[in-house]
C-alpha cells in the first residue's frame, strides 16, 4: 500500500513539474490532441519519442524510491510467508486394499475312473442340481462282475440263515457256522468295495451351479484325475484379500467396506463377514472375506477388486498438510505457528507435535496444538525459532 501511494505521488510530481500548473497540463493536452488529430507523421513520432523518454524517466526514479524504501523500512527485509489456522474437524481414516472375486462353489471335476468317456450328458451353460449325473464312465464290465458277485453273495446268505437256525437250535457245529457268516460277510464287504468303483463311473454334481467348461469330450479315453468339467455357482461370491497384522484392532469383523469394481465400473457397499484368526509369519498379514452383496452378470471369480474401509475416525481432530512437519536430529516432530502478530508482522515460535493417522498429505495432529493457532505454510522450511516474519496471506 504504501509502495502505490508513493507512486501515485511521484507520479503525480512529474507531471506538475512537466506542466507547471493547470493552464500548463490544458495546453499539453491541446497539444497532443492536435498532433494526434494532425497528418503530420513525423509530428506523431516526435510525439511519441517523447512520452517514451518520459516514462523511461518515471520508471527510473520509481526504482530509486523503491531502493531507499527498503532501505529504510525494516519490515521490508522480513521474510514473506503464508499461515493456515489450526481448528478441530472430523477425521475418516481408510486403508485401501485389492482382493479377488471368489467363490467355495467352484469345482474342477476330474476322472475317478480309467475308461472310455461314454456319455457327457451336459453342456457348457447348462444349469445343474446337486447329485445329477452329468458324465458316465465305460466301467470295462465291472457292473457285470457285481451282478455275479451278488448272486453269490445271496447264495451265501442262504447258506449261512440256515446253518444260523441250526446252531440257534444247538444243532450242527460251531466252526460250520462261522465258516456260512464269514462267507457271507466277505461276499457282502467285496461287493461294497465294488459298488464304490462302480460309483466312481458315474460323474455327478457336488453342489447346484452352472457348467462353466467342458474339458473333456464324450468318446475319450481318461484317466484318473483328467480334468472332465467346470461346476460353478455364483450365487455365494466374495472377495478375499490379506490385510496388514498393523490392522487387526481396526479390521474386524462386521466393519463396512467400500467395494469398487475397476474393470466394469460397478460400486457397492458390504461388511466383511468373517476375519482370519492366522497371521501368516511369511508377509505378516491375515485374510478376510468380504460378502458380494449385488448380483451382476459381470461379477466373476478372479475379478479384481478395490477395498476402502474404514479403520479409524475423529470426530474432532486436528489435521495439517505433511509437508510443514519438520523434524530434528533426535527424531523429534515439530511445526512453527506465530505469535505476538500486528499488521500482518509477527514471531516465529516452534511448537512440538505428536502425530497419528494419515490420509493421503493430511496427517492428524495428537498433541502439541490447539484451535485457532497460525501455522507456518509456505516458507516453513526457510525460517527459524524466535525469527520475526511477514505475512502474506492468511488460510
Amino acid at each position: 500500500m504504501l509502495k502505490i501511494n508513493l507512486f501515485s505521488l511521484i507520479l503525480s510530481v512529474l507531471l506538475l513539474s512537466s506542466c507547471g500548473d493547470g493552464k500548463q497540463i490544458d495546453s499539453s493536452k491541446i497539444a497532443f490532441d492536435n498532433v494526434l488529430k494532425s497528418k503530420n507523421l513525423d509530428s506523431i513520432r516526435a510525439k511519441k519519442d517523447e512520452l517514451n523518454a518520459k516514462q523511461q524517466e518515471i520508471t527510473s526514479q520509481l526504482k530509486a524510491i523503491n531502493a531507499r524504501i527498503t532501505t529504510l523500512d525494516e519490515n521490508s527485509n522480513l521474510p514473506l510467508i503464508s499461515t493456515l489456522t489450526s481448528k478441530f474437524e472430523p477425521f475418516i481414516h481408510y486403508i485401501e486394499l485389492q482382493g479377488n472375486v471368489t467363490t467355495k462353489s467352484l469345482v474342477t471335476l476330474r476322472a475317478e475312473f480309467n475308461g472310455l468317456l461314454s456319455q457327457v450328458y451336459v453342456k457348457k451353460g447348462d444349469k445343474v442340481i446337486k447329485g445329477q449325473i452329468l458324465a458316465k464312465i465305460d466301467d470295462g464290465g465291472l457292473a457285470q462282475q457285481i451282478a455275479q458277485m451278488e448272486i453269490q453273495r445271496d447264495l451265501a446268505k442262504t447258506t449261512y440263515d440256515r446253518q444260523k437256525r441250526l446252531w440257534d437250535q444247538n444243532i450242527g457245529s460251531e466252526i460250520q457256522y462261522l465258516q456260512a457268516k464269514s462267507s457271507y460277510e466277505a461276499q457282502n464287504e467285496a461287493i461294497n468295495q465294488m459298488n464304490q468303483q462302480l460309483a466312481k463311473t458315474r460323474v455327478t454334481a457336488p453342489f447346484s451351479g452352472t457348467i462353466d467348461e467342458i474339458f473333456t469330450e464324450q468318446g475319450n479315453l481318461v484317466t484318473a484325475g483328467v480334468a472332465l468339467m467346470r461346476l460353478i455357482n455364483l450365487d455365494d461370491m466374495y472377495i478375499e484379500t490379506e490385510v496388514p497384522e498393523r490392522y487387526i484392532t481396526g479390521v474386524t469383523k462386521g466393519k463396512v467396506v467400500e467395494i469398487e469394481f475397476p474393470v466394469i465400473g460397478k460400486s457397492m457397499k458390504s461388511r466383511i463377514r468373517e476375519a482370519g484368526n492366522f497371521i501368516n509369519p511369511s508377509n505378516r498379514t491375515y485374510k478376510i472375506e468380504v460378502d458380494v452383496t449385488e448380483t451382476n452378470e459381470n461379477i466373476k471369480p478372479n475379478l479384481t477388486a478395490r477395498l476402502r474401509i474404514n479403520d479409524y475416525s475423529n470426530p474432532e481432530a486436528i489435521l495439517i498438510p505433511q509437508n510443514i512437519i519438520s523434524e530434528d536430529a533426535e527424531g523429534a516432530q515439530y511445526v512453527y505457528t506465530l505469535k505476538d502478530v500486528a499488521n500482518n508482522i509477527g514471531t516465529v515460535q516452534r511448537v512440538d507435535i505428536t502425530t497419528g493417522q494419515t490420509q493421503g498429505n493430511i496427517i492428524e495432529v495428537e498433541s502439541g496444538l490447539t484451535e485457532n493457532m497460525q501455522l507456518i505454510k509456505e516458507g516453513a522450511r526457510s525460517v527459524k525459532d524466535g525469527q520475526r516474519v511477514r505475512i502474506d496471506t492468511i488460510e
